[in-house]
C-alpha cells in the first residue's frame, strides 16, 4: 500500500479568478482607441512597460504639471443603470481640467481600471470614454493598468483612477497672485453635476424613487442621461483664450463647489463677490435642491451648481475674453467681481 500523497489537482491563474486571455483581448480592443489620441511628443505608448513622451520643442522653459483623480460614487449609478460609456470622459476631465488651471496644456494621460472579474465589453466601453476624453482635450492616452483582483470588488463593479501630465512655459504659469480688486469673475457653464456630489445625488434619487416623483426629463434630456452627463472638457477653448487674452486665474469647480474652489486661486486678503442670479439654475440643479431640501449655501458648496470653470480677468479684458470663449462654444456668464476680503468670507454670493 502506497504512502505517497495524492497528486493535487492543478490550479491555473484562471481557476483563481484571473483571466489573462480576457486581459489580452481588452488590450487589443484598446489599441485602436488609443491610436486616435496620438499627438506630437509620443515616442512609445500602449504595450510597453513604460510609455515614453518627449516635451514638444516649442516649449523654451517647460514646467510639467500633474494631476490625478477618480470618478467617485457616480460609478455606483453607472453600475446600476449599465451606463459605462461616459464615465471615462469624467475621468479624463477631472484631471485635465485641473492641470489646465495652472495654464498648462495636457500632454498625456494614463488610466487605472480595477475590477473583481474582467468583463471585456464593459471595460472597453469605459476605456472608449477615456479615449474620447483624451481626443477632445488634445491629450495622448499612452498607458494604463487593468487590474483583475478576485474578491476585491463585487460582481459587475470596478474602480477608476486617472493621471494627467501637462506642460506650461515657466513665465506663463497661472498662480492667481496678480488678481486684484475690481477684476471680473466669468463663469463657464457646466454640463450638469459633472463628477462631484454624487453621494447626495444618489440620496436624492432614492428619495424621489420612494415618493414616485422621479421626473421623466431634466433640461430636455431623459432623467438618467441628465444625471450621467459627463464632465465638460474646457481645455481647448480655454487654452485658445489664454493665447488671446491676459487671463489672471482659473478655478475648476469640483468638490467644494464655488465656495471652496475659487479661494484656492485668490491672493490672501481677496474675496470673490458673486451676484446671485447672474447665471441660470438648470432644471437638474433646481430638482436636486428641492429634493434634498437644502439652502443656496449648501448648493454652492456641494455642487458646481451650473458653473464648471471660473475665469478671472481684468475688467478691461472681460468682454473680449467672454466673446472669445463664446465664439468657441462656451456659455459664459459675468458672475461677479474681486474685492478686498476684510472680515467677510472668501466667496460671497448675494
Amino acid at each position: 500500500m502506497s504512502n505517497s500523497a495524492a497528486t493535487p489537482t492543478p490550479l491555473s491563474y484562471k481557476d483563481a479568478g484571473v483571466d489573462i486571455d480576457a486581459g489580452d483581448a481588452l488590450v487589443e480592443r484598446i489599441k485602436p482607441l488609443a491610436k486616435k489620441t496620438m499627438r506630437e511628443g509620443v515616442l512609445a505608448g500602449i504595450g510597453g512597460f513604460g510609455a515614453l513622451f518627449e516635451v514638444p520643442k516649442r516649449y523654451k522653459e517647460p514646467v510639467l504639471v500633474s494631476g490625478t483623480d477618480g470618478v467617485g460614487t457616480k460609478l455606483k449609478l453607472a453600475f446600476e443603470w449599465n451606463m459605462h460609456d461616459t464615465v471615462g470622459i469624467d475621468l479624463v476631465a477631472m484631471s485635465v481640467n485641473d492641470v489646465l488651471v495652472q495654464g498648462a496644456e495636457p500632454l498625456f494621460f494614463l488610466d487605472y481600471f480595477a475590477c473583481g472579474k474582467l468583463d471585456v465589453d464593459t471595460a472597453a466601453a469605459v476605456v472608449g470614454g477615456i479615449a474620447k476624453g483624451c481626443e477632445l482635450s488634445g491629450c495622448a492616452l499612452i498607458g494604463g493598468e487593468t487590474a483583475e483582483m478576485p474578491g476585491m470588488y463585487p460582481a459587475g463593479e470596478y474602480d477608476l483612477a486617472g493621471f494627467a501630465v501637462g506642460a506650461v512655459e515657466k513665465s506663463k504659469i497661472l498662480t492667481g497672485q496678480n488678481v486684484a480688486p475690481g477684476d471680473v469673475v466669468l463663469g463657464l457653464a457646466s454640463h450638469g453635476v459633472h463628477s462631484n456630489g454624487f453621494s447626495l445625488v444618489r440620496k436624492c434619487i432614492e428619495r424621489a424613487e420612494a415618493a414616485g416623483t422621479v421626473p421623466a426629463t431634466l433640461d430636455g434630456k431623459p432623467f438618467k442621461q441628465a444625471i450621467m452627463e459627463p464632465t465638460r472638457l474646457y481645455v481647448k477653448n480655454v487654452l485658445a483664450a489664454l493665447v488671446a487674452h491676459p487671463i489672471k486665474a482659473l478655478a475648476h469647480i469640483t468638490g467644494g463647489g464655488l465656495l471652496e474652489n475659487i479661494p484656492r486661486v485668490l491672493p490672501e486678503g481677496s474675496a470673490a463677490h458673486l451676484k446671485k442670479g447672474s447665471w441660470p439654475q438648470t432644471e437638474l440643479f433646481a430638482w436636486l435642491q428641492k429634493t434634498a431640501g437644502i439652502d443656496d449655501i449648501e448648493m454652492n458648496r456641494t455642487f458646481n451648481n451650473g458653473i464648471g470653470m471660473v475665469v478671472v480677468v481684468d475688467a478691461a479684458n472681460a468682454e473680449a475674453t467672454a466673446a472669445t470663449l463664446r465664439a468657441a462654444g462656451e456659455q459664459v456668464y459675468t458672475i461677479g467681481t474681486i474685492a478686498q476680503r476684510g472680515e467677510g468670507a472668501a466667496v460671497v454670493v448675494a
